[in-house]
């Protein structure tokens, strides 16, 4: 039997008690409950549409891509019925390890020869609650993925959707899939590393690989400072080698929609969102950047959660009337 989870979902975690859940009861929306797979492990995930589509009818669709700690029950339920009156089919996900997902498994001895159908019996650990940028790219591919067999999505119009620790996921997806036809980023941490934050992750990635550090960290890679409140998270800088979501978005061609807090205590808006946005507009690339005012980080959840969806919904009507043009 697989070892108990070191780390089962916390409900109490942050951005959980900062969100709350859409009436079930929200007009016009119809929900889905599925499963995506990404490298043969299932992915939780909701697909919101409007009720009553005729069966010959294609629309845009959206990835809600979370942020630290975020579920798809929570960002989901609240952020998708306001895209979905906009005319949008919204796909909300758990990535591996997160909220209601599946996890990645750790064998905890020497694997036996497979049998005749590859199958072994094994003593695992589950992997949950990482901040794993190499992963949790590819969950929001396989998203993509997802969305681009469905039968009432029109698989070129996808777009994707990001928060703080998505944000800059978002940002880097958008510069290195094509299928990406838009994109919004909310007080993103884009998580470009200087030399000497990078050569750490080298040698932690060293250790690693050397067994003289832990694989995937359980004990080790907690949040620090801020953070720190998302006590079940575990940050692995050795995985997010080679990414870099400033350097990215000079290869983004679509446009995008940056939203930023003004007081942001977590990141510096200048280096993070700001430069993006510059980058964007230097290359000629369509692109608004709005600062929220009076709010830090979380403001975009609580206080001014009403505001920045309208910002974003219009954004989202406007960029519509432009795709495939």
């Amino acid at each position: 039997m697989p070892r108990r989870l070191l780390f089962p979902f916390l409900g109490t975690c942050l951005l959980a008690g900062l969100l709350q859940a859409a009436s079930p009861a929200d007009e016009g929306v119809e929900r889905r409950s599925l499963a995506i797979f990404c490298d043969g492990v299932r992915m939780a995930a909701d697909l919101y549409s409007p009720k009553g589509l005729k069966p010959d009818q294609k629309l845009p669709a959206i990835v809600l891509c979370n942020g630290t700690g975020g579920t798809k029950a929570r960002v989901g339920a609240r952020t998708a019925p306001a895209f979905v009156r906009a005319g949008f089919i919204v796909l909300a996900f758990d990535y591996r390890g997160w909220g209601e997902s599946d996890s990645k498994l750790i064998t905890l001895e020497a694997q036996p020869r497979p049998d005749a159908r590859g199958n072994v019996r094994v003593e695992a650990r589950a992997v949950r609650w990482q901040m794993n940028y190499a992963d949790q790219t590819e969950d929001i591919r396989a998203a993509i993925s997802f969305l681009s067999g469905e039968k009432a999505v029109d698989a070129a119009q996808i777009g994707l959707w990001g928060s703080s620790y998505g944000g800059g996921l978002v940002t880097w997806v958008s510069g290195n899939d094509a299928r990406v036809r838009f994109a919004i980023a909310q007080v993103s941490g884009m998580s470009a590393r200087g030399p000497a934050a990078e050569k750490s992750a080298q040698a932690l990635a060293t250790k690693q690989a050397r067994g003289e550090a832990e694989p995937v960290p359980f004990e080790t890679g907690k949040l620090g400072g801020k953070m720190a409140t998302y006590e079940m998270m575990r940050a692995n800088p050795a995985r997010s080698l080679g990414f870099n979501a400033i350097e990215a978005a000079a290869k983004i061609k679509v446009p995008m929609l940056l939203v930023d807090a003004e007081n942001d205590e977590l990141v510096d808006i200048r280096q993070h969102g700001g430069k993006v946005a510059g980058i964007l507009k230097a290359n000629g690339v369509p692109v608004e950047y709005r600062v929220i005012s009076g709010i830090t980080h979380y403001g975009v959840y609580k206080e001014k959660f009403a505001e920045v969806t309208a910002i974003e919904v219009e954004w989202l009507r406007n960029t519509l009337k432009t795709l495939g043009k």
